[in-house]
């Protein structure tokens, strides 16, 4: 598992350029010791960032990092991580077993997991191919 990481005391600045140059839309917070402290998203700039007027290159991810998010287990379905982001309108959810930091599931990996599972989530019966005429 490959995690995009970012320090608390990193300036936001410092973090778009890393999610920019990484290609992805949010960045885990980390700290020195390995704990996971929250996560950054390309949301939390534009509304705590641009919206909220503040210095770009003057804020540290630790100012807008988002730390009240829901979390799901190792032991959840791709079910329940679909309630619970429809739950608490996020695109994002930590990972844990027990109090160990295990990652983050995205809308994105839910589609594509419901993508790669559509035959036997809406069609278990039968092998059917559709065309469009």
């Amino acid at each position: 598992m490959h995690l995009h990481i970012v320090s608390p005391e990193s300036l936001v600045t410092d973090a778009l350029q890393q999610m920019r140059s990484e290609n992805v839309d949010y960045l885990v917070v980390i700290d020195d010791d390995g704990r996971f402290l929250g996560l950054l998203t390309d949301h939390d700039i534009a509304t705590k960032i641009i919206f909220g007027r503040k210095p770009l290159n003057k804020t540290l991810v630790r100012e807008i990092m988002n730390t009240r998010l829901p979390v799901v287990t190792t032991d959840d379905t791709v079910e329940k991580c679909m309630r619970t982001m429809k739950q608490h309108n996020v695109r994002f959810l930590p990972v844990f077993d027990g109090f160990d930091f295990k990652g983050i599931v995205s809308s994105d990996d839910i589609i594509y997991e419901v993508v790669e599972n559509r035959m036997e989530i809406f069609d278990p019966e039968e092998d059917q191919s559709y065309t469009f005429a």
